[in-house]
């Protein structure tokens, strides 16, 4: 009988299982709450074996942040200019679906890259945003083709950001015809739909607690959780540091306080969305423009929450968890009222994708907020959601 491999057997394709191994991670956890001896352990390795192949955890991050745009472009190469749409799109899918759990770290971490890396990734995205762009306008020649490829890229890459479990063929199918859809959708379709949207007033401050809230949202929303200080905090309030420490007992209660704000605003908008509702199909249509005029007005506030919550220590995340599943299942009912043929769990993913759908859409917008803004997102979700 041959031996099989001791444990001093070294795989050729090491440092290809860390990349995996640490997109995963940081990912789930984010950039500062990841650590190389974690990731070093889910490879099976030493940590003074991780650092052989990478001097830092900044390298590894940087490598990965590459991994997956590097392997889109790739795709995109194996397909001549004249390829038809869908074949590019279920490349791009396939690509996506099988790196869905590394995949998380681009959409909120990679604010976290110094400026050359940054300015690089978002150079080969461009490239795939492009390529798409012109594939978009000429098959679909409606107005912004650009809105609708980035649209329908973040239908796509909404399977990033979730952990619904279904057939990876299935999965690849759904994505391109939500994707198709989007692609498919006059942005003006939806004209009206803003104005019939009431959000939750806008919290005003009116306690030195709620106003160092206010004050730190927008930092952790441009600046990430962990680059934050509570010296900063402090002085967009015009307190001393040491005087947020009567308000909150650290900078992680502000961010669970920003969390549970944005769970209940979002609450608000859908139970008065649905409320105004006559049936399943009007239904979708005020949760969709409940959610798109939400994400806009609350950008800030929503971009912090999506980003911050995984690396939440476990006790504190629980009740924020709990919060975005009953959102979840508000959608996933609306959506099987309106489409018997969906069952729970492509529900949920097609919800998944109207949400990635709203956060490219808006991103691309540079979430400038217009009625015009709203009703061109609003169109592009129902596009995805219902065709």
């Amino acid at each position: 009988m041959t031996a099989g491999p001791t444990s001093t057997t070294r795989p050729h394709n090491r440092k290809q299982l860390i990349v995996e191994a640490a997109g995963q991670v940081f990912s789930e956890r984010g950039y500062h709450a990841a650590s190389m001896e974690e990731i070093a352990a889910g490879v099976g390795i030493s940590a003074a074996a991780l650092y052989r192949h990478f001097p830092n955890k900044y390298a590894l991050f940087a490598e990965c942040a590459d991994v997956l745009v590097d392997r889109l472009v790739a795709a995109l190469d194996e397909w001549p200019p004249e390829a038809a749409l869908p074949d590019v799109l279920t490349a791009l899918a396939r690509v996506t679906v099988a790196h869905r759990a590394s995949g998380g770290l681009y959409r909120w971490e990679a604010r976290y890259l110094d400026r050359d890396d940054r300015r690089l990734l978002r150079a080969k995205f461009g490239q795939v945003v492009r390529r798409v762009t012109a594939l978009v306008a000429r098959e679909f020649p409606l107005p912004e083709a650009g809105l609708r490829a980035v649209a329908a890229l973040g239908a796509i890459g909404s399977i990033t950001m979730h952990h619904t479990s279904i057939a990876q063929r299935r999965v690849e199918e759904m994505l391109v015809t939500a994707a198709l859809r989007v692609a498919a959708t006059d942005p003006a379709s939806a004209v009206g739909s803003a104005a019939l949207v009431e959000l939750p007033a806008r919290p005003v401050p009116r306690t030195r607690r709620a106003e160092i809230l206010a004050a730190a949202v927008p930092l952790f929303a441009r600046d990430g959780f962990a680059n934050v200080t509570n010296g900063q905090i402090a002085q967009a309030v015009g307190l001393a540091p040491s005087a947020i420490y009567r308000h909150y007992p650290g900078k992680v209660d502000i961010l669970v306080a920003a969390c549970l704000q944005a769970a209940g605003l979002l609450a608000q908008a859908v139970d008065r969305s649905l409320h105004q509702a006559g049936d399943p199909h009007q239904a979708v249509v005020a949760l969709t423009a409940a959610y798109v005029a939400y994400s806009f007005e609350h950008n800030a506030l929503t971009s912090v929450a999506e980003a911050e919550i995984p690396g939440l220590p476990p006790g504190l995340r629980g009740p924020l968890i709990l919060a975005q599943r009953e959102h979840i299942a508000v959608w996933e009912q609306q959506l099987r009222l309106a489409r018997p043929d969906l069952d729970r769990r492509r529900a949920r993913l097609l919800a998944h994708a109207g949400f990635g759908v709203v956060v490219e859409a808006g991103r691309a917008l540079r979430w400038r907020d217009t009625p015009a803004h709203r009703d061109a997102v609003t169109a592009l979700v129902l596009g995805a959601l219902t065709g």
